[in-house]
């Protein structure tokens, strides 16, 4: 059975290899050059080969009896658990084979975060386990790090199962929406097929279709080196309740124990007090400044043109669950390490709640209908302050206008459907898997919305894309 499942795979695959990179979105052209790098391959090489969706890659995890039983020991202990652990990888393009050894593997995810097999205090039950769709993160680099631990100079991966994602493209096409409209901010996806099999086992486990994603790293930071003009500053991860509001709020460093802070940051860990205090800088800056001082003082620090337009990208395909609504998912990178002198941008991440998957939460009830101008609590006061400018609003408006327009809009419903289709038809064959979890595409929202109606292939009052474009040009008027 898993020889004739491999024959059809490879079949398969030959047919969708054969559209070309059209299926994926490319590697966005508008992304700044790096200044090169000693060695075969530069974090751009990585970023560009992992995500420019030239194939459906297949990536092969093996992994010991007993690293894979301290992996769900871990969990057990801890859900929120950054445990490592060590296995072997084989990433595989179109035949062309990438072989890591001595990688490590954790899982990822907040409240997605999962036990990937059993029940807790279970270990691991060869050739009859229970397994379940996770979220996982690969680091070629952790244990060894030369060329050889890196798959064309990508160093990382974060893997994310469409969970809550019937239609297995809510993510991918809001970053691809991103880089469509050149907001070069934004972490690159792409889809692929991933294999597991711990020691003991028989054959591979497939997991199925997973969502590569770009993680927002020190190697992130170097794809974009010219469009950040400094590498070497200090990176933020802003998790729940992080309303840029209060300057004394949770600060720590992230130093992969499990603890988790309101801010949490990424890099030079080592001076974290000299971090807190540019944060706090700009939080009491954001939240004090009279109207004048702050239009001068906010373009001075940050492109707003940028983070308009990435802001009109994030309210169009309705992430509630974002900095203006719900205080989550977010990163900031600060350019240097002064604590009054530096730029700052406002990186988006985590758009799997979106497009129709809608919650009752924070300012909204509905994210198809809301008015793109009252997105969420004015309490949070970085883009609630931009928009009470009647220059800013304009450049928001305009920007929201430009990804709805009938005619040329990226965002508008046949253009958009387009997009989709293609990228279904190109995982459809491989989506069934040994979970039994997740094993169809289908036209829905997550089931736990409170928008069930709404609808992304289907062309009637329900879609979204018309909804949700038809609200943003009411309330541009």
């Amino acid at each position: 059975m898993q020889k004739r499942r491999l024959v059809i795979f490879a079949f398969l695959m030959s047919l969708v290899c054969s559209c070309g990179p059209d299926i994926y979105p490319d590697f966005p052209p508008d992304t700044p050059d790096p200044q090169p790098e000693k060695g075969r391959y530069s974090a751009k090489d990585g970023v560009a080969y992992l995500y420019d969706g030239a194939a459906l890659p297949c990536i092969h995890v093996s992994i010991s009896a007993g690293e894979w039983n301290r992996l769900l020991s871990s969990y057990d202990k801890n859900q929120g658990t950054k445990e490592q652990v060590t296995c072997d990888v084989v990433y595989d393009k179109d035949g062309e084979i990438s072989r890591i050894s001595q990688a490590s593997i954790r899982l990822r995810g907040n409240t997605s975060r999962r036990r990937p097999e059993g029940i807790a205090g279970q270990e691991h039950v060869a050739d009859g386990t229970d397994w379940h769709h996770c979220h996982f993160q690969i680091n070629f680099h952790k244990y060894i790090k030369d060329e050889d631990h890196e798959v064309h100079g990508a160093r990382k991966v974060i893997l994310k199962w469409f969970k809550d994602d019937p239609c297995y493209v809510r993510e991918l096409y809001c970053y691809d929406l991103f880089h469509r409209d050149g907001v070069w901010t934004a972490p690159n996806a792409a889809y692929c097929r991933l294999y597991l099999q711990v020691e003991g086992d028989s054959n591979e486990t497939y997991f199925g279709v997973y969502e590569m994603v770009e993680p927002v790293d020190e190697r992130y930071l170097k794809v974009r080196r010219e469009g950040f003009e400094s590498t070497d500053g200090f990176l933020w991860k802003c998790r729940w309740d992080s309303g840029l509001n209060n300057s004394k709020a949770d600060m720590g460093a992230d130093l992969d124990d499990g603890t988790e802070h309101t801010y949490e940051l990424k890099t030079h860990q080592e001076e974290i007090k000299t971090a807190e205090e540019q944060l706090q800088d700009f939080i009491l800056k954001l939240n004090g400044k009279g109207d004048e001082s702050f239009y001068r003082w906010i373009q001075q620090v940050c492109d707003v043109h940028l983070l308009l337009k990435t802001y009109a990208v994030n309210v169009t395909v309705g992430m509630w669950d974002d900095y203006w609504n719900n205080c989550n998912n977010y990163y900031l990178y600060f350019t240097t390490h002064d604590r009054y002198d530096y730029k700052v941008y406002m990186i988006p991440f985590d758009y799997d709640n979106t497009l129709g998957s809608t919650l009752s939460i924070g300012n909204q009830s509905d994210a198809g209908r809301q008015d793109p101008f009252n997105w969420g609590n004015n309490t949070n006061l970085f883009i609630y302050r931009l928009l009470k400018n009647p220059e800013f609003r304009e450049i928001y408006k305009e920007e929201l206008l430009k990804l709805v327009g009938e005619d040329e809009g990226l965002f508008c419903y046949s253009a958009s459907l387009g997009r989709i289709r293609k990228w279904q038809e190109g995982i459809g064959p491989y989506v069934s898997n040994d979970t039994g979890e997740d094993m169809v595409i289908e036209d829905k929202p997550a089931p736990w919305g409170n928008h069930g109606e709404y609808r992304l292939l289907d062309p009637g009052e329900n879609n979204f894309f018309k909804v949700r474009s038809a609200a943003i040009l009411n309330y541009c008027k």
